[in-house]
């Protein structure tokens, strides 16, 4: 095995900003099909809200299943571009491709035909984005040994998630679907659908290369399997899961996820419908919620590292986790009671103060938890002697698919059950589907987040347990060295 650099070494910044927009093409492609994919098949192609949210649904479930193997496979990959790097180059150009295809239908095609092909194109999309995706968050795993440093790096991916989510929001309702005087809400345009999915789809493979290439200086210093590790098989593969999911803290943070997952998947599949028919916000002015998502974003880059060095990674990922799940509940609730309107004088600026929030805790919240699950890999490798990134941070990105899977389920099904019309019209839909709408994306979509909280409450790992670990570690580590 390589030696990693000193523990306290720091990366440099062209490392961690190459790392980092790997992290925005995820955003662009995977946020574009949360965000707009059941809006686009449901309101705009009239597919019922039923059958979009099965198709998306079952592309999540099926896609998370092969994030483990991804995981394992990558862990025990040999190669000279290390364990991560093969996977990082293979996968750009068939995310791409699959991406176009999400929203770049065939006209022709019924109602039933085009739910299967959303079902079909969704889930080539997430099983290619997985080849990159998952060896990518372990590259970032194991980038350093550091225990704030490792934060910083994960600080980078969040900031960089927000730039390619915001980035792929405003070039979209700027460029291709703008307010006009036929479509108040311009995502409801059918035709400028194509080109936003060849742009996206041309900025995904840029970013994903650019990513790969721009860190492949770091491979000689990256954990490589040891030549008498076991080559990839569903053997192995059952013992790397075996290993990961017995470490109790691998296990709340991961049940913690997934209902963390399942608030998230529902509160992104109703997001759209509570700003366009709840608040009556055109797509013009829906841009302006970038300004509090880079205020939140921005803040939880700047104080994430500083907060796991002044109340660790554990008090912050129960306080970032209970306020995701409290402040974007609060203006529907407020709605409810009538205190918040959509003719409420500065309404939207009252909403993108909460966005702002929201963003914050969402970002602390996920840099938190995958900077803790690199303290995981090194519990795992004092334990078993094997480095597990791979696998770590793919159960994470299983439990994170399904749950958004029943979220996506969930968000169709209320949908569904409130009986919210086929192409409805803004202003135009009945107050009380209005107020169920407000009662799932508010009080009810909040108790999923707040039991992930309670998980949460479960981690065990501290700086002083991290450090004695390292201390372990690197002490194993030498007596190996000396063995003949």
């Amino acid at each position: 095995m390589t030696s990693a650099p000193d523990d306290h070494e720091r990366l440099p910044l062209r490392t961690k900003l190459a790392f980092g927009i790997g992290g925005s093409a995820e955003t662009i492609a995977l946020y574009a099909v949360s965000s707009y994919a059941l809006l686009f098949y449901n309101q705009v192609l009239g597919v019922p809200a039923a059958w979009v949210g099965l198709a998306i649904s079952a592309s999540l479930f099926f896609d998370g299943l092969s994030d483990p193997i991804v995981g394992s496979w990558s862990d025990r990959t040999h190669s000279k571009l290390g364990r991560r790097h093969p996977w990082m180059f293979a996968a750009p150009i068939p995310i791409a491709l699959s991406f176009y295809c999400v929203f770049n239908p065939p006209t022709s095609l019924d109602p039933l035909a085009l739910a299967i092909w959303c079902g079909v194109s969704v889930s080539m999309l997430r099983q290619m984005m997985t080849f990159f995706h998952t060896p990518h968050l372990a590259l970032g795993g194991e980038l350093s040994s550091h225990y704030t440093e490792r934060s910083k790096v994960m600080a980078y991916n969040s900031f960089f998630l927000w730039v390619g989510g915001a980035g792929m929001s405003y070039i979209a309702l700027t460029f291709f679907f703008p307010k006009t005087a036929e479509f108040h809400n311009g995502l409801l345009n059918p035709e400028p659908y194509p080109a936003f999915a060849l742009t996206m789809a041309l900025a995904v493979v840029v970013i994903l290369f650019a990513s790969a290439w721009f860190t492949r200086d770091r491979i000689p210093f990256l954990p490589q399997p040891r030549a008498d590790t076991p080559k990839f098989s569903l053997i192995e593969f059952a013992r790397d899961i075996g290993k990961a999911v017995t470490n109790v803290n691998y296990a709340w943070l991961l049940v913690g996820y997934f209902f963390l997952s399942m608030m998230i998947g529902l509160r992104e599949g109703l997001r759209l419908y509570v700003y366009s028919f709840y608040w009556v916000i055109s797509s013009s002015d829906m841009r302006l919620f970038i300004i509090g998502s880079f205020v939140g974003y921005a803040t939880a880059f700047t104080f994430a590292a500083r907060m796991h060095g002044r109340f660790d990674k554990k008090a912050t990922i129960i306080g970032a986790g209970l306020a995701y799940a409290v402040i974007p509940a609060i203006p529907p609730i407020l709605g409810q009671l009538g205190v918040l309107r959509p003719d409420t004088p500065g309404i939207l600026p009252i909403l993108i103060v909460f966005a702002a929030l929201s963003y914050a805790a969402i970002s602390v919240l996920q840099i938190s938890v995958t900077s803790a699950l690199a303290d995981i890999a090194d519990e795992n490798e004092l334990k078993h002697g094997i480095r597990q990134e791979g696998v770590l941070y793919a159960t994470r990105a299983l439990a994170a698919k399904l749950d958004q899977a029943v979220g996506v389920a969930l968000a169709s099904a209320v949908i569904t059950f409130i009986k919210f019309p086929h192409k409805a019209r803004p202003g135009h839909v009945e107050e009380d589907t209005l107020f169920n709408l407000a009662l799932w994306d508010g009080a009810l979509a909040a108790i999923p987040g707040v039991i992930a909280a309670l998980c949460y409450g479960r981690y065990r790992i501290n700086r002083a347990t991290y450090e004695a670990t390292r201390a372990a570690l690197l002490e194993k580590r030498a007596l190996a060295a000396q063995a003949p």
